[in-house]
């Protein structure tokens, strides 16, 4: 987890994080892998940026897994063409990342500061 950089506003050996356009709050970023099998190698790893105030903190891992399932709240997915190569490419962002909800437990407050799809950290 790591915060965004604004390049176009860091300068001069001086490094600058983006805001949110909206809120103002920091910007952040997870790398996140897919874990369908069925998904191609080179689809399976996207940055998920979260806006918050606060550093996200990814949940517990749990024992036996080769990762950290999450679940990322108010997801959205925003398509623009890539100035450089001129192809679509994809813009992930959440609000909060948090445990993955069990189908017995009942739906709980995310972790302030966290973001919610199933997914990988």
């Amino acid at each position: 987890m790591e915060q965004v950089k604004d390049f176009d506003a860091s300068k001069n050996g001086r490094t600058v994080f983006a805001k949110d356009k909206v809120t103002g709050e920091p910007v952040w970023q997870v790398p996140v892998m897919d874990a369908d099998p069925a998904v191609k190698a080179g689809a399976k790893t996207v940055s998920v940026k979260i806006v918050s105030a606060v550093q996200p903190v990814p949940p517990a891992s749990l024992p036996g897994l080769p990762f950290t399932p999450v679940e990322f709240a108010e997801m959205t997915v925003t398509a623009y063409v890539n100035q450089s190569s001129g192809r679509l490419a994809w813009s992930i962002r959440a609000r909060e990342m948090r445990a993955p909800r069990t189908a017995s437990a009942p739906a709980s407050a995310p972790v302030k500061g966290s973001a919610g799809k199933d997914v990988a950290a």
